[in-house]
């Protein structure tokens, strides 16, 4: 039973020993990750940032096709109602002069 008292805590502490090495070498390996992986983000991000002039034109350019269209939607529109209204107030007034 001595023995056991003796040998089972040299045991114990030769694993944690062990374990913490262990621990040690995964966190070093996870931050030199972490600091490719953000390398790469970085990459990435000045790319993105390269193209925000391009996408600046296509905004602008896009806007003022909307613009232009809603003009051209609006005239259209303006236009037909003028139509279909002149020919409701034609038949109003016609029917009050009936009467």
């Amino acid at each position: 039973m001595d023995f056991w008292l003796t040998f089972l805590p040299i045991i114990i502490y030769i694993l944690l020993i062990i374990i913490l090495v262990i621990g040690i070498i995964l966190g070093i390996k996870s931050i030199i990750t972490i600091n490719k992986v953000e390398k790469v983000v970085d990459d990435v991000n000045e790319k993105v940032e390269s193209l925000n002039g391009l996408f600046q034109i296509v905004d602008f350019t896009t806007d003022k096709i909307v613009t232009i269209t809603d003009k051209i939607v609006d005239g259209i529109s303006t236009l037909a109602s003028k139509i279909f209204f002149r020919k409701k107030a034609k038949k109003i007034k016609e029917d009050e002069e009936d009467e």
